[in-house]
């Protein structure tokens, strides 16, 4: 086998983990041709991202029960979540009223809306709504519940039960996994239960997600790709999530990094 790039070997590693549950350092370095140390490597920083879990001797299935922790969260792909931001953020019209959930990819999101115009916004996310709150044309509404130390997301019954309250032009939402078959994935059940309340009361679904998120495996059931309206990301997705959103009339927008280059299908 020819030498491969980083970022190719880390796909390959992950996709073989995802078939076999278990892979030996080992093996993987006999099947990409590198040295195991620098398996070994490309297993802690995979590892580091919560993409599979570090074994002594190998890697396996990155754990379903537990996300990342927010400070690593802010970070990883930090490049890609900006880039999805602002492509997300140009299919928004001012004046639109729009739910925003937590998640990093929707903060940077978030960031890319400041330009925008008498936006009314409702979200569950305490660093979103800093975000927004200084422009004055803006309306910002933040959910009752019970505010987590952890990343400033606001969950709980009451959260809810506000998002109810409302119906907005949008909601923008962010996802811990997405299963082949176009299942969404998330590993908290408030979270699930506040994402599922504000895809319920918006006229159009924004589904952000970068292209980690198709090698992880949550535990919750938060929906289907076919709940959606459009799907932002930074890379073109796996060909069975391709045809998927072909199927359902959903458009799939790819930003390239900074270029931000968008490529739409219906």
């Amino acid at each position: 086998m020819a030498s491969i790039s980083a970022g190719e070997r880390h796909r390959e590693i992950m996709e073989l983990v995802r078939l076999q549950g278990y892979v030996s350092n080992e093996d993987l370095a006999q099947r990409l041709n590198v040295a195991v140390q620098t398996i070994r490597r490309d297993v802690n920083t995979l590892a580091r991202q919560g993409l599979v879990a570090r074994h002594h001797g190998g890697a396996g299935l990155a754990s379903s029960v537990e996300n990342i922790a927010y400070a690593e969260r802010q970070v990883l792909n930090r490049n890609a979540k900006e880039a999805i931001g602002q492509i997300a953020a140009r299919a928004i019209p001012d004046n639109s009223s729009l739910f925003i959930s937590i998640g990093t990819t929707t903060e940077a999101f978030a960031q890319a809306l400041r330009q925008h115009k008498a936006l009314r916004v409702i979200t569950n996310n305490l660093h979103v709504a800093s975000t927004l709150s200084s422009r004055t044309d803006f309306q910002v509404i933040v959910t009752g519940g019970q505010v987590r130390f952890s990343d400033g997301g606001i969950t709980g019954s009451t959260a809810s039960t506000s998002i109810d309250q409302y119906r907005t032009d949008f909601a923008v939402i962010g996802i811990s996994g997405i299963e082949e078959d176009g299942t969404l994935l998330d590993f908290d059940a408030d979270e699930i239960n506040i994402a599922q309340a504000m895809m319920r009361n918006a006229r159009k679904v924004f589904l952000l997600a970068d292209q980690d998120k198709f090698g992880r495996r949550p535990m919750g059931r938060l929906g289907h790709l076919s709940n959606i309206h459009g799907f932002f990301t930074d890379r073109p997705p796996p060909a069975r999530i391709r045809q998927i959103l072909k199927e359902n009339g959903v458009q799939l927008h790819i930003a390239q990094d900074a270029g931000a280059k968008t490529a739409q299908r219906s």
